[in-house]
């Protein structure tokens, strides 16, 4: 059985949630400045961050943690925005994969950027709280 949760450790999660709110609220605005959602901004990284070969509309449904028809419509949007290109897989001709745009690396090199700026910034809060929690 799990120990019971203190004042502190309470006050501990709050923050942390507090936190992870407050990066995702940053996170939207900047992709708002680029013309993008926040899923859209989401979906773009993970086209950029997949496997070789594994960029599919089911990796990035599984990525997003959305049912596939959902997917489906944001790579549509996505394809219309000209932010990704569908491409046959070499492998696979039945197999589309997803790639960016060079207007897509563009956007997302400078959300990443700015990005892992906040990150290093919130570094010694998040770890903070982290080994609190441990503790």
């Amino acid at each position: 059985m799990a120990a019971e949760l203190s004042d502190a450790d309470y006050a501990t999660l709050a923050e942390f949630r507090f936190s992870l709110r407050q990066f995702l609220a940053f996170s939207e605005s900047r992709a708002a400045e680029c013309g993008l959602t926040p899923q859209q901004h989401q979906a773009l990284l993970a086209i950029r961050a997949a496997p070789a070969d594994g960029a599919t509309v089911g990796y990035v449904a599984d990525r997003l943690i959305l049912k596939p028809h959902s997917a489906t419509g944001l790579v549509d949007r996505l394809v219309v925005l000209n932010l990704v290109e569908r491409r046959a897989s070499a492998w696979d001709k039945r197999r589309a994969l997803l790639a960016l745009t060079q207007e897509a690396h563009a956007k997302l090199a400078r959300l990443s950027a700015v990005h892992r700026e906040e990150i290093l910034r919130l570094k010694p809060l998040l770890t903070g709280l982290l080994s609190t929690m441990m503790d």
